[in-house]
Order: structure tokens, then C-alpha cells, then sequence
């Protein structure tokens, strides 16, 4: 089959389960995004320590799963904030597995420090997107969607001029040590369509914020969406790996496809929890 046909046909449905989870039912929502945040970690310990710590590393995912669980029964079903910190005792075994590591992982002790990265990189915003699909225990995905939609834009946008005069011989590169193909010219572009974009949700109902808002909410996600996706090209460039996995046909791994996210939502959610904007 054409390469360019697989990639479509695999990243349409990626995206209609994405978009479908955050439309329908809070439980579908709950696992699709468990599911891709064990993924994503599994992808990000085996790109970079392989099987080492192999123990330690199932100790850390289970302690990635039990805190995405807490919080969505928190945001989901009223469970108290409390429960939260049982997140801790698996997060504490981390620690404690050091004791018992074998004599060859002793030497290898410098990078262990990868662990922690797989829990904070990916299952900290993974699981912390629960509280963006929540109000008041009611489950309503526009907002999250809202998100993935920028994101979509933003990327679209910086592609459509990037792919051009982007790439002109006399075109200033955005971060040429680490991301080539990506220029100035491309940067401006996507935050332009993404700006414009947020604008739209907001008069769509989307994103019900003041005007003022959403273009600050769209510059956020535009900016934190580069930022996500140049920050994976730093580590696919220092482990030496083209993509994160293969787990999506033409797309690569899990991370690939949520390398932006990972930094834009938490930025704007952050934003809109200091102006309360939930």
C-alpha cells in the first residue's frame, strides 16, 4: 500500500478515536489516553535505557498508572483529593529499588535519572489532562478538543508556509542544530493561523473566554506546541532514533504524535487556572 495512503488512513483514525474519546463517554476517554500514555512511556524508557532498570521501570509505570487513575476518579467521580498522595508509596518504590540494583546496572547509576523523566515528561501531563475534560464532575471534552485543534492548526499553518519560502536558500532557521526543515517564517505562520483559529473557537462556543483571552490562549499554544514538539527532536537526536516507535503506521511512535502536546496543554492550562478561566 502507498506509504502516503497508510499515513492518512492511520492518522485519520488515530484522530477520530482521539476526538471520538473526548465526545462520547468519559470512560472511553479514560483508558484511550491511559493506553497512550503507557505507550508513550514504555517508548521514552526504551529509547533511552533499553531494558536497563528493567524492574525499577515497571515499578514507575505502575506508579505513572495509579496516579492517571486517581486523578481521573477525582475529576470523575468525586474521589477524595487525598487519595491522591497513595500515588506516592509506588513513586517511593522507585527510590527504594536502587538498593537492590544488580552490579552492572550500579554502573550504569547516571542514568537512572531517565526514569524520573519518563514520569515527569510523560505521565505527569498525561494524567494531569483529566482535569481539562471535568466541570464540577460533568464530562465535557470541547475544551481539551479545542487544544488538539490548535495544535492541528498551528502545525498546518507552520507547514504551509515553512514547506515553501521557508525553505529558501536565504531563510532563517529556527533551531537548525536541531529541527533542519523548520524556519522563522513557518514559527510566525503557525502562530498566526493558531491565533486565528482561537478566535473562531471562542465565537464557536469552543473556548468561552473573553477575546483577550483567546488569542492569548492561541500565542500559548502555538509557542508551547513548537516548543513540545523541538524538545523530542532533542532527545530522538541525542538517542540517535529517527521516531519514538511504530506503533502508528507512517506516523512513528505515541510520543511522535504527542510530542506538542505535552508542553502546550500544561502551559495554557496554567494560564487559564491564574485567570480563572475554567
Amino acid at each position: 500500500m502507498n506509504k502516503l495512503l497508510v499515513r492518512t488512513i492511520s492518522g485519520a483514525v488515530f484522530a477520530g478515536l482521539v476526538v471520538a474519546s473526548l465526545l462520547i463517554h468519559p470512560i472511553f476517554f479514560g483508558v484511550l489516553f491511559l493506553l497512550c500514555m503507557l505507550v508513550a512511556m514504555c517508548e521514552f524508557y526504551h529509547i533511552s535505557i533499553g531494558n536497563l532498570f528493567y524492574f525499577t521501570q515497571s515499578i514507575a509505570i505502575v506508579a505513572a498508572v495509579v496516579f492517571f487513575v486517581l486523578v481521573f476518579l477525582h475529576n470523575c467521580l468525586g474521589l477524595d483529593s487525598r487519595w491522591c498522595w497513595a500515588a506516592l508509596l509506588p513513586l517511593c518504590m522507585v527510590q527504594i529499588s536502587t538498593i537492590f540494583l544488580s552490579v552492572n546496572e550500579k554502573r550504569e547509576f547516571s542514568r537512572f535519572i531517565y526514569i524520573y523523566g519518563g514520569l515527569f515528561y510523560v505521565a505527569l501531563p498525561f494524567s494531569l489532562a483529566s482535569c481539562l475534560v471535568f466541570r464540577n464532575g460533568t464530562f465535557d471534552g470541547l475544551l481539551l478538543l479545542s487544544f488538539f485543534i490548535l495544535i492541528w492548526v498551528n502545525d498546518i499553518g507552520a507547514y504551509l508556509l515553512g514547506s515553501t519560502l521557508g525553505q529558501r536558500p536565504n531563510a532563517r532557521k529556527l533551531a537548525p542544530s536541531i529541527s533542519p526543515k523548520k524556519s522563522w517564517i513557518g514559527f510566525w505562520s503557525g502562530i498566526v493561523m493558531c491565533t486565528g483559529a482561537s478566535v473562531a473557537l471562542k465565537y464557536l462556543g469552543f473556548i468561552d473566554v473573553s477575546l483577550v483571552h483567546s488569542f492569548a490562549i492561541g500565542f500559548i499554544v502555538a509557542i508551547g506546541a513548537v516548543a513540545g514538539d523541538l524538545c523530542e527532536s532533542v532527545w530522538k537526536r541525542y538517542f540517535k532514533v529517527k521516531d519514538s516507535g511504530d506503533c502508528i503506521p507512517g506516523h512513528g511512535g505515541m510520543l511522535d504524535r504527542f510530542d506538542s502536546s505535552i508542553i502546550a496543554i500544561p502551559l495554557v492550562s496554567v494560564y487559564m487556572s491564574l485567570f480563572d478561566l475554567f
